[in-house]
């Protein structure tokens, strides 16, 4: 019993954090150093970050398929709350020239999608330290720290669903690869921004 016990495999959700760890804590590490909720100023750029990451994403909410994959995505959607957070901060949207990467009215590739949407998730489970961190700066979830509140019932909770969906989705091995790949890519973008927003 041992045996087969140690031949299952990972679940999709922990092959996407151990395939993509270097990434992710490299993405810390810039927003970090970046001195980012020290005060206003260098807040104000993390949640134009913020927005312009979720800019490449938002069309994603509405695509049927992946409302049909993840149950509730919708509800998941972040970006009127950043938008709101600038608003708050006396901040305006970025100009953007290229257009976000998912595009709506386009079908995106469902694998590509999930590897996305994975990154945006997961970084709400790290939105309540960030979240103390705003707050003694005197934001709150009513003002200019929405994005980074929880959603009901808690992270924790909320991230056990989406995984449990993200686990549950029938992919060939090629659609597998793309997945990891639609994950990596996502982790690359914000980096990118990180180094764009942040300095």
């Amino acid at each position: 019993m041992t045996d087969m016990i140690d031949t299952v495999a990972p679940s999709r959700a922990k092959r996407l954090k151990a395939l993509t760890h270097e990434v992710h804590d490299a993405l810390d590490k810039s927003v970090m150093e970046a001195s980012s909720f020290e005060d206003l100023l260098g807040y104000g750029r993390f949640v134009q970050m913020q927005w312009a990451f979720h800019r490449q994403i938002d069309a994603l909410y509405d695509d049927g398929q992946l409302q049909t994959a993840l149950p509730g995505l919708q509800d998941r959607r972040r970006m009127a709350l950043i938008v709101a957070d600038l608003v708050d901060l006396g901040l305006a949207v970025p100009e953007v020239q290229s257009a976000p990467i998912f595009q709506p009215g386009e079908t995106p590739d469902l694998p590509t999608a999930l590897g996305w949407l994975y990154v945006a998730e997961g970084s709400n489970m790290g939105a309540a330290l960030l979240r103390k961190q705003a707050a003694r700066m005197g934001l709150s979830d009513a003002f200019g720290a929405r994005h980074l509140a929880p959603a009901e019932g808690g992270p924790a909770a909320h991230w056990r669903e989406f995984t449990t969906a993200l686990d549950a989705a029938q992919l060939t091995d090629t659609e597998e690869a793309r997945v990891v790949q639609g994950a990596q890519a996502a982790f690359a973008c914000v980096q990118e921004l990180a180094h764009a927003c942040l300095g």
